[in-house]
């Protein structure tokens, strides 16, 4: 497999740091959890629903193919075991805090002293420096900061949870995507490198989409303007006869002419011209066209259109039905595949799950 040899340590917990390990175990590196010495260790262990054999969903689609070493780093024995093994290291993943690393003596200047080809990562919320770096965050709080939680508001303008963990998942993306690039380098130079990955900045770089109003004229977007955000007719959800939702999401022209002729309405062709955020004359013309069938009935007559377009379907239905990227292992128990395919060497995962603490005495 692609990372056959290539070990890491991964000191972080719950999602954005254990995800973009995973991604490497499920492809051959050794990963080992370095979990704190504190009875749980990864808090994800106890943390949602589980399985019939009571492991969490959760850690069972983070810890996978992994191994588990527990230590106290603040124990000058156990600290000592730890940078012992740190030589043996490709990569050491970390998300505390800034500043904790460094208070517990395996920043990457100690991890280098004593591996200097090391690739370090670091994943904080907002970076190693700067005016935030002190403050605590989650994903939520992230979001908040970052200004994409308002842009999420619910359609009557009030503030709205939102559920995908999007600062996690960026960060998760960028950590991976730097440290391989790190030991891509490191193959040809043979030095190692650090990397500051910010959830904050990670979550920002992706609002290319919605940045024009900002960075074009020195002022928020106004939702009802904006493309993704209900100003444009076919990028849109509307409600069917039955209570149903039928989703628009392609405002190219061979689609809205498409989808158009296929109900038969070329005449609202002239009001797709108009621009984004003027559209409300369509917008109201499209909502009473879709609650004139029930979603069943717009099912069946666009399947046969070349359009995009779906129903606004739920979780359980994406992840339940032939074809999701799920796979399962041997007790039947369902997992979240892989996404990297590669045609050669494909991902191989291991369900095996490591007890904490299982492999502190053959690491040390």
């Amino acid at each position: 497999m692609k990372l056959s040899g290539i070990r890491v340590l991964d000191l972080s917990a719950f999602l954005p740091g254990p995800h973009a390990s995973m991604m490497m175990a499920d492809h051959g590196a050794e990963v080992i959890m370095v979990e704190p010495d504190n009875g749980l260790g990864e808090p994800t262990r106890a943390m949602g629903e589980r399985y019939d054999d009571g492991t969490s969903v959760w850690f069972a689609n983070i810890a996978r193919g992994k191994k588990s070493y527990r230590v106290n780093l603040k124990d000058e024995a156990q600290h000592a075991g730890f940078m012992a093994l740190a030589k043996t290291a490709d990569v050491v993943i970390e998300a505390f805090r800034p500043g904790v690393v460094k208070r517990l003596g395996v920043d990457y200047a100690a991890i280098r002293a004593v591996k200097p080809d090391i690739v370090y990562c670091s994943i904080s919320a907002f970076g190693q420096d700067g005016r935030y770096r002190n403050k605590p965050a989650h994903d939520l709080v992230v979001q908040a900061m970052a200004g994409t939680a308002d842009l999420t508001r619910s359609m009557d303008g009030a503030p709205a949870l939102t559920p995908m963990p999007s600062a996690d998942m960026t960060a998760s993306l960028f950590a991976l995507s730097g440290i391989l690039m790190a030991l891509y380098r490191r193959e040809q130079t043979g030095q190692g490198d650090y990397l500051d990955i910010a959830m904050y900045d990670s979550l920002l770089s992706w609002v290319p989409n919605v940045t024009g109003a900002v960075f074009a004229e020195d002022r928020q977007p106004e939702r009802t303007k904006m493309r993704s955000f209900g100003g444009n007719a076919f990028v849109n959800i509307y409600r069917t006869r039955c209570g149903g939702h039928i989703v628009l999401g392609g405002s190219e022209p061979k689609f809205v002419a498409n989808f158009l002729n296929a109900v038969d309405r070329p005449d609202l062709l002239p009001l797709t011209k108009r621009p984004v955020g003027q559209q409300q004359a369509l917008i109201t013309d499209l909502q009473a066209l879709f609650l004139s069938r029930t979603q069943s009935q717009w099912e069946r007559l666009l399947s046969e259109v070349d359009c995009c377009w779906s129903t606004l379907r739920t979780l359980h239905t994406a992840l339940s039905e032939d074809g999701a990227p799920v796979v399962t292992d041997e007790q039947g128990h369902k997992h979240i595949a892989n996404p990297i395919r590669f045609r050669e060497e494909p991902a191989q995962i291991s369900f095996d799950l490591p007890e904490f603490g299982e492999h502190t005495k053959d690491l040390t």
